[in-house]
């Protein structure tokens, strides 16, 4: 399928009628009509038609060439292109790819309603993204489960004569009744040659090494003998040799205390940004993420970073209209010109004061010149430090903060 991208929207050259986009009528109004769809959803897989890799495969253009209009929305003051509004596209593409996979012609609407629930990885493979050259997405689904879906999408850019890759991304979708509130089933995926397994079968991995991941948090389990050592090691180099308490402690040279490099935001959440469920749009909050971090790096190193990875993106609970967002990123590991980035989203109810973390967000930046050594202070800030590899493992996608931490 050949599409155009127009103000962040997906707008198809060939009618789908999935209704991805609320239509002019309240959103309330909308979201009765459709509870009428619960008793479209398939009872079981097994109901379901299978699908192949080449029914889901979308191709998308960004004229960013020939759209000066467009072109503003996605420049930056440095005359580059705003990653953050990457964010937004690859998030709506990610959407469009699952309603492909699991589109019914014979149903006007879909009863499915498709939402993130992580970024799994996107590895940059070219830092610059130049503001007036066309930008061309293509994805399709490359792994189901019962109620899942791997989407796995790419983005090159035209530049002296051709498209060159940019990036490569992987999303997790999982497909909800039309309410959102219970897991709903999708389509079976046939792989079809040898370089589809091959696709299935990473996609296998993934989700083994995810909820290897998970069970390995340390807010569930303890350090591991080696992780303890690193600990040690980290509380010894920071503490005064002139005395001995525990308490004195001494910034090594070329340090920054991890307490000291935070940048907090607040967002009121306003019905522009909402999805047809009417929840703030999953693409919308990576954005102010994905620039509150940006904007961490920039101060911490003292000079304009670029992006390397992301990584680890949990959407754990959707953000409702008129909530008051809570964003905090943190350095929370460098290595030479390297700086990764955690940004934690909560909500607060201003009536019961009750925080409740919605997304945790990774990025890994590199600068032109090596910034200073990042230090925990506390107990939880040094696990957060704590390596699971070194920075060239983490540009690969080997996470270098534990998770959940």
């Amino acid at each position: 399928m050949f599409m155009t991208l127009l103000n962040s929207q997906l707008i198809p050259d060939e009618s789908l009628s999935l209704s991805l986009l609320p239509s002019c009528r309240d959103h309330q109004q909308a979201l009765a009509d459709r509870l009428s769809l619960s008793n479209q959803l398939a009872g079981s897989q097994d109901e379901l038609p299978v699908r192949r890799m080449k029914d889901s495969y979308i191709e998308v253009h960004l004229p960013l060439g020939t759209d000066p209009t467009l072109r503003e929305k996605y420049l930056n003051y440095h005359k580059g292109v705003r990653f953050g509004r990457i964010l937004e596209d690859l998030d709506s593409l990610a959407v469009l790819i699952c309603y492909s996979h699991t589109h019914n012609k014979a149903l006007q609407r879909s009863p499915l309603s498709i939402v993130t629930a992580l970024v799994d990885k996107i590895d940059m493979r070219k830092q610059v993204i130049h503001p007036d050259c066309d930008i061309k997405f293509t994805g399709h689904v490359t792994w189901v489960g019962k109620t899942s879906i791997e989407a796995k999408m790419h983005m090159s850019q035209y530049h002296d004569g051709a498209y060159t890759p940019v990036l490569d991304a992987t999303f997790v979708m999982v497909a909800r009744d039309p309410e959102n509130k219970r897991a709903a089933f999708v389509n079976p995926l046939k792989p079809e040659g040898p370089e589809e397994e091959e696709l299935f079968q990473q996609g296998e991995i993934n989700k083994t090494r995810r909820v290897e991941l998970s069970t390995a948090s340390l807010l569930k389990v303890a350090p591991t003998a080696e992780e303890r050592k690193i600990v040690h090691s980290l509380f010894l180099n920071t503490l005064d040799t002139k005395t001995v308490s525990f308490r004195s402690r001494v910034l090594p040279p070329n340090s920054v205390w991890m307490e000291d490099a935070k940048v907090k935001g607040l967002e009121i959440c306003h019905p522009q940004e909402r999805n047809i469920f009417n929840r703030i749009f999953g693409g919308f909050l990576m954005r102010k993420a994905y620039e509150l971090g940006w904007a961490n790096a920039c101060a911490y190193g003292g000079c304009r970073p670029n992006l390397v990875a992301v990584d680890d993106i949990l959407f754990q609970k959707p953000v409702e209209i008129g909530s008051l967002l809570l964003l905090s990123s943190q350095v929370c590991y460098t290595e030479g010109n390297y700086i990764q980035v955690r940004v934690h989203t909560e909500v607060l109810d201003p009536l019961t004061r009750h925080h409740n973390t919605t997304n945790v967000f990774h990025f890994t930046f590199v600068t032109d010149k090596d910034v200073p050594n990042i230090v925990p202070q506390s107990y939880g800030g040094t696990l957060t430090f704590v390596p699971d590899g070194s920075m060239e493992s983490c540009c690969s996608h080997q996470i270098l903060t534990l998770p959940s931490a």
